[in-house]
């Protein structure tokens, strides 16, 4: 079904990927400031706080606006590309002959094919479901724009950089999940294909996640 080369570059691949997510985590954690992750989380908690004190409710409301029609635009091109997904592994056609024709050092059977597809279609249904998420964070933390002063000791604007750093948190996993489909969808074109695809995906991510 899948012979040793093919299961040697996958491994590498996802331990590639797996690596540097962990180191990124890692950072994130005890170097925020390294990170453009833990930057534009620092810079949202300063937004936050000036909205609510200088009362730029307006600015705010435009702001949320801009988040959940991100959000919402890429969670519907996500469920439509999982969609599609699942209908082309279900009733598979000429691609799946391309994708045979093009695999240099993989398994050319119907089973493998198919995993790979239906992986494709876990990645794109996963990512819309962060940015779901990402939209009932975002609707959490606009309740807390009209809302000075303190609610049980904490500051409300602490509520709303909450919500809006827990919503962008799912963001940025939805367009994680955009981007691990890179390298899933060379790999129905080989394993090469996709150890190729993870080491450029991965040198551009490390320049995305270093401090801006």
């Amino acid at each position: 079904m899948i012979t040793l080369l093919e299961l040697i570059l996958i491994v590498l691949s996802f331990g590639i990927l797996g690596v540097y997510h962990i180191r990124l985590a890692f950072w994130v954690r005890r170097r925020p400031l390294e990170t453009s992750i833990g930057v534009t989380n620092h810079l949202r908690s300063v937004w936050a706080m000036n909205i609510m004190q200088n009362h730029r409710e307006i600015l705010a409301v435009q702001t949320f606006r801009n988040w959940i029609m991100a959000s919402s635009f890429l969670a519907s091109t996500a469920v439509l590309i999982s969609l599609g997904i699942l209908n082309t592994a279900i009733k598979p056609s000429v691609s799946s002959q391309i994708s045979h024709a093009l695999n240099l050092a993989g398994s050319p059977s119907e089973a493998m094919w198919l995993i790979k597809m239906l992986s494709l279609f876990v990645v794109f249904f996963f990512s819309f479901f962060n940015f779901t998420l990402a939209i009932r964070y975002f609707n959490h933390a606009s309740f807390d724009l009209g809302i000075p002063g303190k609610t049980n000791g904490v500051a409300n604007h602490d509520f709303m950089t909450d919500g809006i750093n827990h919503a962008s948190f799912h963001y940025t996993l939805g367009m994680r999940g955009y981007y691990l489909a890179i390298p899933l969808g060379l790999w129905i074109f080989g394993p090469i294909w996709m150890l190729a695809g993870t080491i450029v995906l991965v040198l551009v991510l490390n320049k995305l996640d270093r401090t801006p």
